[in-house]
C-alpha cells in the first residue's frame, strides 16, 4: 500500500538527519578537542597552565633562574616563582603550611623528614664541596688541613643546614678543628663572608664558587676527602596544582634541564 504523504516526509526527514551526522562523526571530535588519531599516537598531555610556587635550597639560585625561564617558554601559560632559602628553613616552612607546590633541597636528609608532604622524591643532580678564599688566595690555602690555621678567619654554615653537615663531615674525617668566626644560614651566607673579605676561607659548593669567579678562588678538594650532596625535587601535597607542580619535578630530570645543571657545573644524579 502506497505511504501517505505524511509518512514519506517523516521518513525523508530521518534520512537527511542521519546524512547530516555521519560527516560529524567521520570529523573524530573528542571531548578534549585532540581526536581519535592522537589519542591512538600516545602523545602525552599538556600539563594545565599555573602559577607554580617551588621551594629551592640556596645554592639553586642562579640555575633554577636559568631553567626556569627555560620552564616557562616551552609551557606557555605557565609561570614559575622560586622562594631561596637553606634547606633546613624550606623545611619549616612546609612544616609551617608555606603555600608552594614543589620543593628541592641540598640534602636528602632534610627531604626525607618530610615524607608525609611531598610526593616521592627524584634526585635531580649532585655537588660536592670547595674551599673559597678571598681572590687570589693570599694565605696559600692548599688543604682542608690548611683552614686549621688560627691566623685565618673562617666561615662554615651552621651544622643544621646540609652544606654545614657536609663540612663537618669532611673535616672530622680529616681530623682538622676548625674555629669559625661565623655560622651561617646557608651556602650564599658562606659565599657573601668570603666575597667581601669579611673572612679568608669558607666551605661552600663548587657551583657557588662558579658563581663568583673573579671575586674568589676555589681550591679542589681531593674526592677520597670530599662528600658527594644530593638535590632531591618533590611534589608538595598541599599543592593547589598538582599536575602542573608533577610535571615541573618531571621536567627537572628531562635533558634540557639537566643540560642547564651541568652547564652550571652541578653532577648527574
Amino acid at each position: 500500500m502506497p505511504a501517505f504523504p505524511a509518512a514519506r516526509n517523516a521518513r525523508l526527514s530521518l534520512v537527511l538527519a542521519a546524512a547530516l551526522l555521519v560527516p560529524l562523526t567521520a570529523c573524530g571530535g573528542d571531548d578534549d578537542g585532540e581526536g581519535t588519531e592522537s589519542r591512538k599516537s600516545g602523545a602525552a598531555s599538556t600539563p594545565p597552565a599555573a602559577q607554580l610556587t617551588v621551594l629551592a635550597a640556596a645554592s639553586l639560585t642562579d640555575v633554577f633562574k636559568t631553567a626556569g625561564a627555560a620552564y616557562e617558554k616551552d609551557h606557555p601559560g605557565t609561570k614559575v616563582t622560586f622562594s631561596f632559602a637553606g634547606s633546613q628553613e624550606l623545611a619549616a616552612q612546609v612544616r609551617q603550611g608555606a603555600p608552594a607546590d614543589a620543593l628541592v633541597t641540598a640534602d636528602t636528609k632534610t627531604m626525607d623528614g618530610l615524607g608525609s608532604d611531598t610526593g616521592t622524591p627524584t634526585v635531580i643532580a649532585k655537588n660536592r664541596l670547595v674551599i673559597a678564599t678571598t681572590e687570589g688566595n693570599p694565605f696559600k690555602i692548599d688543604d682542608l688541613k690548611d683552614l686549621a690555621d688560627s691566623k685565618l678567619k673562617v666561615v662554615l654554615a651552621a651544622p643544621e643546614v646540609p652544606v654545614g653537615r657536609y663540612s663537618k663531615k669532611v673535616l672530622d674525617a680529616q681530623q682538622v678543628k676548625v674555629k669559625a668566626v661565623s655560622q651561617e644560614p646557608n651556602v650564599r651566607a658562606v659565599l657573601s663572608k668570603v666575597e667581601l673579605g669579611e673572612a679568608d676561607a669558607g666551605l661552600v659548593y663548587q657551583t657557588d664558587a662558579a658563581t663568583a669567579p673573579d671575586k674568589v678562588d676555589a681550591i679542589t678538594i681531593p674526592d677520597a676527602q670530599n662528600a658527594i650532596a644530593e638535590y632531591p625535587a618533590a611534589t608538595l601535597k598541599t599543592s593547589e596544582h598538582p599536575e602542573a607542580a608533577a610535571a615541573f619535578v618531571a621536567w627537572l630530570s628531562t635533558p634540557a634541564a639537566q643540560q642547564i645543571l651541568k652547564e652550571a657545573g652541578f653532577q648527574q644524579p
